[in-house]
């Protein structure tokens, strides 16, 4: 307000409310000496302006509306602070956080004193909303628990590759011969736990032959290329019927199919189930191969492409990688060869020992039938006895040796074989491609020389832009099946390598504790005879007889002597 201008200095009290004009009515009353104040006063002195700002100082500082409150929840303007900062804060009632902002928007600052108050409110009132003791908005749309159990339900509890792998438990058991003295061959049951739905049921039993078990080998390796198929047992013509042989051949049966049944590969494929669950499967079998009379050694994949493989010609690794392992597992194969000729003088030796305890026993047994005394021919049974139940151990080591470190040696210069193949299956796919390759460039040839001609040779030119089109569409898939098949067998090598070291050191193990297991057991019996010995000479009428005979005299000077004494005793 410009006082200079002769304006009243209570032309705005009107304006800023109704209580500030009431208020100067009663100080007009209570003063009625004073001069009436009209809009053309003269300037004032610096005295009267005293009065003046005092007066507004206590007209904006002392605010007595608070019954107001009740009437407009916001309060009159600029008296919502005021009325905040008069009461304490323990006083205070809490207000919703929605209207502290807009009652400290629209409060005018009217001294730093209710501007220090109404800070102190505002903050209080963020403190509350921080606490949460002074929330009382609606609650969020999807609460916190909610979010985490939705979250928590969508998480499966195993991952997506281990809930969809089925398992397989299978046993091969059960050998038994059959057929006459022509046709005679052993017949194994195998049994299979599974959880794939690709069976009819989950557990399920049918019986194979060894022919059986080559098959499905070969049909495996035909259907995937390049995938190290575990291998069965080798034929043998001599000894097939022997009961150490059977088991073995039973063991290395069972150790290929689970190692087949737990492939990534292998697990889902056709031949496979065919085998496991066939009822007739010889039937099964021939009706497959009149449906596929071209699949078999792999012949039917190369063949699909119209390409006569044949030779090829020598293959030469270009791949460094390749090459390397081709030489590490020749390496591999002619040490795991040596070890097994180890492993198999060992076990001839065993035997050896066992069959020089059975000789042994057999001696002492005649001996203890010839000899008279019995204090001699007992402990001569006894030992025989022993030596028959060392025969045995012997014997037990010997087939232990072969099933727990024999069979792994023999199944990995097996599986090496089988690998071999992988790299013979890639070299043929490699053949393939240069195969098509060559019949690719001989078709633009042909095509070439008809372009030459010019529009004379328009149908067999058409021709021949189809074939070489056919011949470009060759040549790109054989060279990615050779590539894929390269990255196949460096996955499979690599997984190779990952089951030898934890196939060898099961093996190692096995083999020791059955050799400390032996030992242990020679010694309990070397140790239980001995204490029959040590028994049987203090009840052995033998060994007693002799310290009798000896003791007869030892009493007889004794009752000499006492009677002596006695004698003696009388004289005295």
């Amino acid at each position: 307000m410009d006082l200079d201008a002769g304006d009243s200095p209570w032309g705005d009290v009107p304006s800023q409310s109704t209580n500030l004009s009431a208020s100067k009515q009663d100080n007009d009353e209570n003063t009625p000496g004073q001069p009436a104040q009209t809009s053309s006063n003269p300037p004032r002195s610096p005295v009267r302006r005293g009065p003046r700002g005092t007066r507004k100082i206590n007209a904006q500082a002392t605010k007595l509306e608070a019954v107001d409150d009740t009437v407009d929840p916001l309060g009159p303007l600029g008296e919502s602070t005021a009325v905040e900062s008069s009461l304490s804060p323990s006083e205070e009632a809490p207000a919703p956080p929605q209207k502290e902002p807009f009652a400290a928007r629209n409060a005018r600052p009217t001294s730093s004193t209710s501007q220090t108050s109404s800070g102190a409110a505002l903050a209080d009132s963020v403190n509350l909303e921080e606490d949460g003791a002074g929330f009382r908005g609606p609650p969020p749309v999807q609460p916190p628990t909610d979010a985490a159990g939705t979250k928590r339900q969508s998480q499966p509890s195993v991952s997506i590759e281990q809930a969809a792998k089925p398992t397989f438990e299978i046993t091969v058991g059960d050998p038994h011969k059959v057929g006459d003295l022509t046709s005679s061959h052993i017949v194994y049951q195998v049994r299979t736990k599974t959880s794939s739905k690709a069976y009819r049921q989950p557990e399920f039993a049918v019986t194979r032959r060894y022919r059986d078990f080559l098959w499905l080998y070969n049909s495996l390796h035909g259907n995937n290329p390049g995938v190290v198929v575990p291998p069965p047992p080798e034929k043998q013509a001599v000894g097939r019927f022997d009961t150490n042989f059977v088991e073995s051949r039973r063991a290395a049966l069972e150790r290929m199919l689970n190692k087949t049944a737990s492939h990534p590969i292998l697990q889902h494929d056709a031949d496979l189930k065919i085998f496991l669950e066939s009822e007739t499967f010889t039937i099964d079998v021939k009706n497959k191969e009149n449906r596929e009379p071209d699949l078999g050694q792999n012949k039917g994949m190369f063949s699909s492409f119209g390409i006569s493989v044949g030779g090829g010609g020598k293959f030469v690794e270009h791949d460094d990688w390749f090459h390397d392992r081709k030489i590490y597992l020749d390496a591999l194969e002619n040490q795991l060869k040596a070890l097994l000729k180890g492993i198999d003088t060992v076990v001839t030796q065993r035997k050896g020992l066992a069959d020089a305890a059975g000789d042994f026993s057999a001696s002492l047994h005649a001996l203890a039938a010839v000899e008279l005394s019995p204090a001699l021919s007992s402990p001569l049974d006894g030992l025989s006895d022993l030596q028959l139940r060392i025969r045995e151990l012997y014997e037990r080591q010997a087939q232990h040796d072969i099933l727990t470190l024999g069979i792994t040696i023999d199944e990995y210069i097996r599986l090496i074989g089988s690998v071999k193949t992988a790299f013979s299956q890639r070299q043929k796919a490699y053949h393939t491609w240069h195969a098509a390759e060559s019949d690719m460039q001989k078709r633009k040839h042909t095509q070439e020389k008809l372009l030459r001609q010019g529009k004379t040779q328009q149908d067999r030119l058409n021709q021949a832009n189809a074939d070489v089109a056919d011949a470009e569409r060759k040549v790109h898939q054989t060279k990615l099946l050779f590539e894929d098949m390269g990255k196949l067998m460096r996955s499979e090598l690599q997984r190779f390598e990952r089951e030898k070291v934890e196939d060898f050191k099961s093996g190692v193990e096995t083999f020791l504790e059955s050799a400390v297991e032996a030992q242990k057991e020679l010694i309990e019996l070397w140790e239980t005879f001995l204490m029959q010995l040590d028994a049987g000479e203090e009840s052995n009428p033998f060994y007693s007889s002799i310290p009798a005979a000896g003791d007869a005299p030892a009493t007889e000077s004794g009752s000499t002597e006492a009677a002596s004494v006695t004698t003696g005793g009388e004289d005295a």
